[in-house]
This record gives C-alpha cells, sequence and structure tokens, in this order.
C-alpha cells in the first residue's frame, strides 16, 4: 500500500463533491443556472476520478477511512485499479452528457423541473461512483438506493414527451426494489454467517465456509444484483425506461448504470467468494447460458423494433451478455475482456443515445421512420449514428472491434461447457445479428428519402453535436491507443486474480 501526501482525502471526493453539490442544485432558479452548475460539478469530478486513476495506477490500491475510523467498525473507500477505472468511465460520461443535456432537456423537461433535473442527475452520479467506491457491502445498498431513487424520477420526467414514462418508471421501481431486497437478504445471510460486512472480512471469514447459509446469500445477491444488471431473464425494465427517459438521462444511464452493476456482480465474486467458494463455478456456468442466451435473444428483438431507442436497449441487454460471457470463464483474460467492453460499450452507446437525442430534438420522435433520409436533413448526425454503429457490430478501426477481439481471444484459451471454438462462432454470429438492426437504422438513413412535404431542420446545436462527436472520435481513438483500456483492464484483471491465487493485488 502507497500513501500520497496530500492526497490523503482524494478517493472520497468523487462521491462526496457532487453529495454536497446537489443541494444547491434544487434551490436554483431554473433555466440555464442549474445546467452549467451541473456541468462545473461533472467536470471537477472527472478530474478527480483522472487523478484517482493515475494515484492507483502508479502507486498501486489506496484506502480511505471514513470518519478516521477503521474496518469492520467504520466504512472504508478501497480503490484499486478496477473500480478506479470504472469510477473514471462514470464520472467521464457524466462530463460529456451534463453539457450536452442542455437543449435537449429544454426540449423535453418543463423549464420550471430544471433545477429538479439536474439535482436528480447529480445524485445519480453519486449514487453510481459511491457503489464503485466503496469497500462495504451494506454502504453498496445504501448507493445502489441513492442511484436507483433518481434514476426513477428521470425516467418518469419523460412524461412531459410521452406519458408512457410514468408506466416504465414505476414498472423500474418495482423491479429494482425486488433487486434491492434480494440483495439486502443475501447481505443479512452473510452477516449471519460472519458477523461482519465489509467486503476484506467477508472474504476472509467465507474461507472455507460450505454451508446452506452462505449459499443462499449468495443466490439472493447474485440475483440482486443481476436484476439490477438487466441480465437475460431479468431484463424487463429496461427497453422501456430507456425507451421513454429524456434523451439526455439515457444517454447517461445506458453508459454508466449497468456498468456500474457488471463491476459489482465481479466485485462479489472475485472479491467476497473467490474462487474457493464451491457454489462458483455453478454460478460461472450460469453466467456462460444466461449470456450467450442474452446475446442472441435480446439481439434477435432488436432486430424486429421500430423505436431506435428501444432498439438500443435491447442492444444494451444483449452487450451485457457479452461482458458476462467474459466473467463466466474465470480467467485474467475473460475478465480483462469484461472490463475492456465495460469502457468500449459505454463510449458506444453514449454516442449512438446521443445521436437519437439529436434527431428527437429535431424531429420529435424515435421512431425509424423518423430516420428516413436523414442524412441529407442531418448529415453530421447521420454519420455519428453510423460510425458509432459500426463500432456496436464491431467494425474495425472501432472500440467494438478491440471488445469482440478480446471476448473471442479469451474464449479461445478457457475450457468450458460448450467448446471454445463453438463460443467463438456464437460470439461471431450474434454480432452478425447486431449487423441486422444497425443495418436497418443506416439504410433507413443514408438510402431512403425523407417523407414527402417533410419541413427543413437544422442540425443539433452546436453543444449537442461537439459532445456526440467526442464519444464518436473516441471510438475510433481507443482503438489505436489502447494503455488505457486494455492495459488497465488487464492489471486490474490480474490483480484480481492475484488476490484469490495470495499473490497480492487488489483487495
Amino acid at each position: 500500500m502507497i500513501h500520497f501526501p496530500g492526497l490523503e482525502h482524494l478517493p472520497a471526493l468523487p462521491v462526496i463533491i457532487p453529495l454536497i453539490a446537489a443541494p444547491f442544485t434544487i434551490v436554483m432558479r431554473p433555466g440555464r443556472t442549474p445546467w452549467l452548475w451541473a456541468t462545473l460539478v461533472s467536470w471537477v469530478t472527472f478530474a478527480c476520478t483522472l487523478l484517482l486513476l493515475e494515484v492507483v495506477w502508479h502507486g498501486g490500491p489506496t484506502e480511505y477511512k471514513m470518519g478516521g475510523w477503521a474496518a469492520p467498525l467504520g466504512i472504508t473507500y478501497y480503490i484499486d485499479l478496477a473500480n478506479a477505472l470504472v469510477m473514471m468511465l462514470v464520472a467521464a460520461m457524466a462530463a460529456v452528457v451534463f453539457p450536452y443535456a442542455y437543449f435537449s432537456v429544454k426540449s423535453e423537461i418543463a423549464r420550471a423541473q430544471s433545477p429538479a433535473f439536474y439535482t436528480a442527475m447529480i445524485i445519480c452520479l453519486t449514487g453510481l461512483l459511491g457503489v464503485a467506491a466503496t469497500g462495504d457491502a451494506f454502504n453498496v445498498f445504501v448507493f445502489l438506493e441513492i442511484s436507483s431513487l433518481s434514476t426513477y424520477a428521470l425516467v418518469a420526467m419523460g412524461a412531459r414527451r410521452d406519458r408512457r414514462a410514468l408506466t416504465a418508471a414505476f414498472n423500474y421501481l418495482v423491479m429494482g426494489t425486488i433487486g434491492a431486497t434480494f440483495y439486502v437478504i443475501g447481505l443479512g445471510l452473510l452477516y449471519q454467517a460472519t458477523g461482519t460486512l465489509n467486503m476484506l472480512d467477508l472474504h476472509e471469514r467465507l474461507a472455507g465456509q460450505d454451508n446452506k447459509v452462505v449459499e443462499a446469500g449468495f443466490a439472493f445477491i447474485v440475483t440482486g444484483i443481476g436484476l439490477k444488471l438487466a441480465m437475460v431473464p431479468l431484463h424487463l425494465w429496461l427497453p422501456n425506461a430507456y425507451g421513454f427517459a429524456p434523451s439526455a438521462v439515457t444517454a447517461f444511464l445506458a453508459a454508466t448504470a449497468t456498468k456500474v452493476q457488471i463491476y459489482l456482480m465481479v466485485r462479489f465474486i472475485y472479491t467476497v467468494f473467490g474462487f474457493e467458494f464451491p457454489f462458483l463455478e455453478v454460478a460461472l456456468n450460469a453466467f456462460l447460458i444466461l449470456g450467450i442466451v442474452g446475446m442472441f435473444y435480446a439481439s434477435f428483438v432488436a432486430v424486429f423494433r421500430d423505436n431506435v431507442k428501444q432498439m438500443l436497449a435491447y442492444s444494451s441487454v444483449a452487450q451485457i451478455g457479452y461482458m458476462l460471457l467474459g466473467i463466466s470463464f474465470g480467467t485474467v483474460d475473460g475478465l480483462t475482456a469484461s472490463f475492456v467492453h465495460i469502457f468500449n460499450h459505454a463510449l458506444i452507446k453514449a454516442a449512438l443515445f446521443m445521436g437519437v437525442g439529436c434527431v428527437v430534438l429535431r424531429i420529435g420522435s424515435s421512431q425509424l421512420t423518423a430516420f428516413r433520409g436523414l442524412a441529407r436533413r442531418m448529415p453530421w448526425t447521420t454519420w455519428a449514428l453510423v460510425l458509432s454503429g459500426l463500432s456496436l457490430i464491431g467494425v474495425p478501426p472501432t472500440v467494438g472491434f478491440i471488445s469482440k477481439f478480446k471476448l473471442m481471444e479469451a474464449a479461445f484459451q478457457t475450457t468450458t461447457l460448450i467448446p471454445p471454438l463453438l463460443v467463438v462462432l456464437l460470439i461471431g454470429a450474434s454480432s452478425l445479428l447486431a449487423a441486422v438492426y444497425v443495418g436497418r437504422l443506416i439504410y433507413t438513413m443514408v438510402l431512403e428519402q425523407p417523407p414527402e412535404n417533410a419541413p427543413a431542420i437544422k442540425e443539433a446545436p452546436h453543444a449537442m453535436r461537439v459532445a456526440l462527436w467526442i464519444m464518436v472520435i473516441a471510438n475510433i481513438y481507443f482503438f489505436f491507443f489502447t494503455d488505457l483500456t486494455v492495459g488497465v483492464a488487464t492489471q486490474a484483471a490480474e490483480a484480481l486474480m492475484c488476490s484469490q491465487a495470495g499473490c497480492g493485488g487488489a483487495y
């Protein structure tokens, strides 16, 4: 453990800054002021997470004791490369989406609600960062609910454009509450067996335990997190939540929320339970099957969706299958592939949903028919969507190719229930399904004619286009420069695996 003078509070700052900023946002006058404030908060938070990643990358894991109280009495933040990468990703998405949000929110949210909207966005950011940072299993639940409660409100705010947002928010609330309940029941069972909720202590006290209480706790926790991350067949809340939420909310959630839950699943599997847990092999085999089923089922449904936001939402469910597939391998290469795809898919989906948000702003609909002839009406937005769609398929030179390549490489080097070659072929086949629904969108935009008597429209405002193209360029940039993605992901995976093998590293 390396300590850096003057940076002892850095692990807590990315959570504390937006948490303190949120109450100031709600009392601001409606309009531009809360947006400027929220954008500033996101940039400062992003700078803190960048510095934190740099510190951990070059100096090793760092620990912060809240209030000076050491575990297990106190709550600790323990930052290693895995959660430092996730925290940086979440803050980066906020730093890009918040500037993008102004004109989109102005058209989709009542002016009087703007302070509440940006307050909820900042609270959601706080919760997601807290889930990634904390080393206390119950504190995870607290931050999960902080992010979830704000997200329910954010989804419901889409009712101004489509009243179905209220139903989507209610369904999300019910399913999210069930997931949180399962998680808490699992924690209660683990606490009964160990007497602690600190992740470090849980791992030490669970070592060698093989009883029904611990196995039940594991099952409840995995199911609860699986519902939160929209793992098939627990995904039914996600398509409508993404489809009817305000565009800026969809872009932020699609890039961050499920990624944090995937990280949480990894943290519990490798930090809390570990390879010595007898039930783990069953869980990894289940992830393998559910990941493959999700890849195909969700992609197949996306092919037939005429609402582009819902099409991309089902695509997100399919991409979660890829991440679960990497986790199921139980190897450094598989875990590396999952971390790489967490990062790359955030870039892809942020770009795609931001592009759709530009169309919604100018045309007022996310139905596929609204995209007819878009290349002639909004060329900058169209080609941003085309490049992002190609990245989703996995076409070089985009980050989607890196994700698929790393996953196939990991599959070839892993022995699972399914022969490695067949796993690779399944990954390729599911990518072909992605090519079908992305192809529908591209064909509609580029090759079809605009509707007759369609009014002339302008491109989205500069702020939205700049944010959109930052994401598109990032999709290409990180294909050529992979130190931050593949490099950090590999080191994070090795550290987690080493922690199970007794060679040091994270946790």
